[in-house]
């Protein structure tokens, strides 16, 4: 009778936390329950989901997972609830209980034939760093990302912050990656299928992939830098060796890369023919040459490129889709300078030095589309500011993605990076980039490119 009786209550305590977890008014409280477990049917397998362990975030990817999450069925308890608990029990109450021997054998068997069904959509949602891992685990975990039902998982998952891309003055053959979840740095060499020597430099990014330029042979290279997935794009039929602008865009599993010369002359990659093309000749309502501002990234909004001009000063336009060239006369704010673009959920921002006597200080703008000018709608502290007056500044924005910017300011007695969140409006010291064989050197970042990291995504 006792028994049935504690089965009872923990029946009625699932309940209770299932109507919890629902959104639906929870039942009176019940007193002297124990730990209670559910057991998630899935293909004639099962495993326990201990409901007291974790938060209803763990458990969400598991519970939709799963075809029908609505049938539970209680796992019986091996004993029944104590009617009173031990002085040694209430002094540790609200840490964490250290398991039985009998548990932990409990929960071997149950978690060695967990659904294997499950293991994909759950290792999906893992932060990028625990997901490669995890990847050494076992050869079959390692095959994951060359999966068409890891993909499937990986693009329902919810998508983490822009990672950013950077190459230091140190050595331009490596690169040094900042995850800024997570605040920290990761070192890796650039492309290993590159000639000896080659200096190649991030100049785009897109789908999870980055677009590098070799300045030396100018050739083009599209690389996964977290999985190493790379390929050598074939040569361009223009032979251009000044300064080229880059674009690139992401549909569909397939992208596309624009470069654009000063003097009109550009082409267009596609990754599913694998070649480029000439659309066309630059319309003549494009006052040529182009005077296009290399400080400055080109900026993607769907299939759109935006590139920033200085004569006149304004915006130039490509759209991928139409091959349609525009052109927008935009006056710059005044006392700017190392401005650079930047976009957030389809508006086109301006990140720039705004310098006046001997003050310095770091603004942004949003291009209002009525009236074609740009508007500010926020600065850096001024506590921050203090720092640069009567120094000669100078910003390089390292690259920006979903709304997070990643700046450089550099004079002869500073370097500081800093990360800006357009959404949130907040300001974020990074931490230095250390150099990787050891020690306390820091390394000075010379260039770099924002990108979405994905492990599935392949060149």
């Amino acid at each position: 009778m006792e028994q049935e009786l504690a089965m009872l209550r923990q029946l009625i305590a699932q309940l209770q936390d299932l109507l919890n977890f629902y959104g639906s008014p929870p039942p009176p409280p019940l007193r002297h329950l124990n730990n209670h477990h559910l057991l998630l049917p899935h293909n004639d397998r099962c495993c326990v989901l201990n409901m007291e362990d974790g938060s209803a975030d763990d458990y969400c990817g598991l519970l939709m997972a799963a075809e029908k999450p609505e049938t539970f069925t209680v796992l019986e308890p091996t004993k029944p609830p104590p009617a009173k608990k031990l002085r040694k029990e209430r002094s540790t109450r609200g840490k964490f209980p250290c398991p039985t021997s009998t548990t932990e054998a409990m929960e071997a068997e149950i978690w060695k034939d967990f659904p294997e069904d499950l293991f994909q959509p759950v290792i999906a949602r893992l932060p990028v760093p625990t997901f490669f891992q995890f990847r050494s685990v076992c050869k079959k975990w390692n095959s994951l990302l060359h999966s068409e039902s890891f993909y499937h998982h990986s693009t329902r998952a919810p998508q983490p912050d822009p990672w950013f891309y950077t190459i230091t003055h140190e050595n331009a053959n490596s690169g040094a990656m900042y995850d800024p979840s997570s605040k920290k740095w990761y070192h890796h060499p650039t492309v290993s299928s590159l000639p000896d020597k080659a200096i190649v430099l991030p100049v785009a990014s897109a789908g999870g992939l980055v677009c590098f330029l070799d300045i030396g042979h100018r050739n083009f290279y599209v690389c996964n830098p977290l999985t190493g997935s790379v390929r050598e794009l074939p040569a361009r039929s223009v032979k251009v060796w000044s300064r080229v602008a880059v674009g690139m865009t992401f549909n569909r599993n397939a992208y596309k890369i624009l470069w654009v010369g000063c003097d009109g002359e550009y082409e267009v990659y596609d990754s599913i023919s694998n070649s480029w093309t000439r659309p066309g000749s630059m319309p003549a309502s494009i006052k040529l040459p182009l005077s296009l501002n290399f400080r400055s990234q080109v900026v993607s909004v769907e299939n759109t490129l935006y590139f920033m001009r200085s004569d006149p000063e304004g915006i130039v336009s490509y759209d991928v889709a139409s091959g349609m060239w525009s052109q927008f006369e935009i006056p710059a704010p005044l006392h700017l300078n190392d401005q650079a673009l930047a976009e957030c959920s389809g508006r086109i921002m301006l990140v720039g030095l705004l310098t006046k006597n001997a003050a310095t200080c770091v603004c942004i703008w949003e291009l209002q589309r009525m009236t074609m000018l740009w508007k500010e709608v926020d600065r850096m502290p001024n506590l921050w500011c203090l720092e640069f007056y009567g120094k000669h500044v100078r910003m390089t924005c390292l690259g920006n993605k979903k709304g997070l910017l990643m700046l450089s300011l550099r004079s002869r007695q500073m370097n500081r990076l800093v990360t800006y969140d357009v959404a949130s409006g907040e300001w974020d010291k990074v931490p230095s980039c250390l150099v990787p064989s050891g020690g306390r050197k820091k390394q000075w970042i010379a260039c770099g490119t924002a990108f979405q990291p994905s492990p599935t995504a392949v060149a």
